[in-house]
């Protein structure tokens, strides 16, 4: 009995393992995802406040606050942003998976050429569900109520054909 439950539990650990995705950061998503002909994705991301949401944090001497990583860095202790860990800098600001999830299991060609694949290897299409889990003022004296049509202007950087 002892050595099934013993088995068992080792095949789920593995389950698990191979399941789990990575973050990878931004940069990885900017390889597909810049110029004239992706619609400038990457580049439209870059010049909006999502990727210099760290950067606020700096200014205001908030950068070690784990309440504020919790939105100003991507997956904060999650597998991405940790406070001391040489690979931050991947994961400051409100990065490429912080709304469309950890990309290691989506990030190739020829899973990203097809929307369900894509969605079916993790890829998040974001909602404002998961905008508010941020943006709600009860959680920040400075964000303002959430208003989807607004807010989505604002980050639009879909290439669309």
């Amino acid at each position: 009995m002892k050595k099934t439950l013993l088995v068992l539990v080792a095949i789920l650990f593995l389950f698990s393992l191979m399941t789990s995705a990575d973050y990878v950061g931004s940069k990885k998503c900017k390889m597909c995802h810049k110029g004239d002909k992706k619609g400038n994705v990457f580049e439209k991301w870059m010049e909006r406040a999502h990727s210099k949401a760290f950067e606020t944090l700096k200014k205001e001497g908030k950068e070690k606050d784990p309440a504020c990583l919790e939105c100003h860095t991507t997956a904060f202790n999650k597998g991405g942003y940790k406070i001391g860990d040489p690979n931050n800098v991947k994961f400051e600001g409100v990065g490429c998976e912080s709304c469309h999830g950890p990309g290691s299991d989506y990030k190739k060609m020829s899973i990203m050429k097809d929307k369900a694949k894509s969605i079916a290897a993790g890829l998040i299409v974001p909602d404002e569900k998961l905008c508010v889990a941020c943006h709600d003022p009860k959680k920040s004296d400075t964000a303002k109520p959430f208003n989807k049509e607004e807010y989505f202007k604002k980050i639009d950087h879909v290439y669309r054909k």
